[in-house]
């Protein structure tokens, strides 16, 4: 059996990779980019969850919290893409290698929603693998990420103030290799 070879981009084209909290729409837009650009998509979590083979609170749950940030900072850190929507989970803000890597792959978009739709949507965060220390609330660590998040991102987009549609929209007009 012969395979035809496929020539890959001349110039490879960047990738797009989306952060924020949880709840914020990362792997709802990282779908509805990828599609329309026709691009890849990955999300980070459930690359995770296929690398350990277990759920996010399973890793949590084994590792700890100290631990998870690790794994999730090497794995982020060592990939490779282009022409790929990266959908992150929301702790690989505090992985700085992580979004060293993230940063050369690409733009960074933020996804931005107040903190009350963030406490609406994620309730206490139970059995969701939220990267959150013992006895922090989800007020403080939603006030604990924001900046780490903004300083990080090339675009702003508030999901809570628009539809998925009309982030993807905004998200294409501020990239500029497209």
């Amino acid at each position: 059996m012969s395979y035809t070879r496929i020539e890959r981009d001349e110039v490879p084209l960047p990738c797009i990779t989306l952060v924020g909290m949880a709840s914020a729409g990362k792997s709802t837009l990282g779908s509805l980019l990828a599609a329309r650009l026709g691009w890849g998509q990955l999300d980070t979590d459930r690359y995770l969850e296929s690398y350990y083979a277990q759920p996010l609170q399973g890793i949590m749950d084994a590792y700890g919290l100290e631990q998870f940030l690790r794994i999730e900072e090497q794995l982020v850190s060592e990939l490779n893409l282009t022409r790929t929507v990266i959908s992150t989970g929301g702790s690989v803000i505090y992985g700085p290698k992580a979004m060293e890597q993230l940063k050369k792959l690409g733009s960074v978009v933020m996804l931005d929603i107040d903190e009350a739709t963030f406490i609406e949507r994620v309730g206490s965060g139970e059995n969701r693998g939220l990267a959150i220390g013992p006895g922090k609330t989800m007020a403080e660590l939603y006030n604990e990420r924001q900046p780490l998040y903004r300083a990080a991102a090339d675009i702003l987009v508030s999901t809570d103030k628009n539809t998925p549609e009309e982030c993807v929209d905004i998200i294409l007009n501020q990239i500029d290799f497209i």
